[in-house]
């Protein structure tokens, strides 16, 4: 089910595109995300800031893309996303020398601190790499092909994800286990 909400806008925003245009889809975007994020609210009691900024940006980005006529703006909201991570991710770490990942998922998962510093510095790369490869189909292809790149598009992180998992899973510590 989790799947299923992570997924439904993106995919309602595809089938707009492929049925209407951008702006449709834009517009159905923000609905789908205001919905995603009042379900998440309601049965969590809390959204994440990644869930927060994406729902902000989403809604400036979108009411930007539909008051202007200007579909640059909904296909830049990405890049400006990641790009936002990767640097909130490295001035956190380099700069005030905190690991926000094991700040916020610390308590869930146990795994040494170098661990925590190779994901740290993973997402960063991750981050500028999905900032990039977004602003380089947003500047240089077709609006559909950049649709077709969002859609197509969540194998990187679903790849990452598995990649990531594979690299954790032999350095969890159980509650009673020293570290690895």
């Amino acid at each position: 089910m989790k799947l299923l909400l992570d997924f439904f806008p993106i995919l309602l925003f595809f089938g707009a595109f492929k049925l209407y245009d951008i702006y449709t889809a834009t517009g159905v975007l923000m609905a789908a995300t205001v919905l995603q994020m009042t379900i998440i609210w309601f049965t969590q009691r809390h959204l994440q800031p990644m869930q927060k900024a994406t729902l902000v940006l989403i809604l400036l980005f979108g009411s930007l893309t539909l008051a202007l006529h200007d579909d640059r703006f909904i296909k830049w909201k990405p890049t400006v996303l990641y790009g936002a991570m990767a640097f909130a991710l490295a001035v956190t770490f380099w700069g005030f020398r905190k690991n926000f990942l094991e700040s916020m998922l610390g308590k869930q998962l146990k795994l040494p601190h170098r661990i925590w510093t190779h994901l740290n510095v993973a997402w960063i790369g991750y981050c500028v790499f999905m900032a990039v490869a977004n602003g380089y189909v947003a500047a240089f292809f077709s609006t559909e092909a950049w649709v077709n790149f969002k859609l197509w598009g969540y194998a990187f992180p679903i790849a990452f994800l598995i990649a990531q998992g594979l690299y954790i899973s032999p350095h969890l510590k159980s509650d009673d286990e020293p570290a690895a």
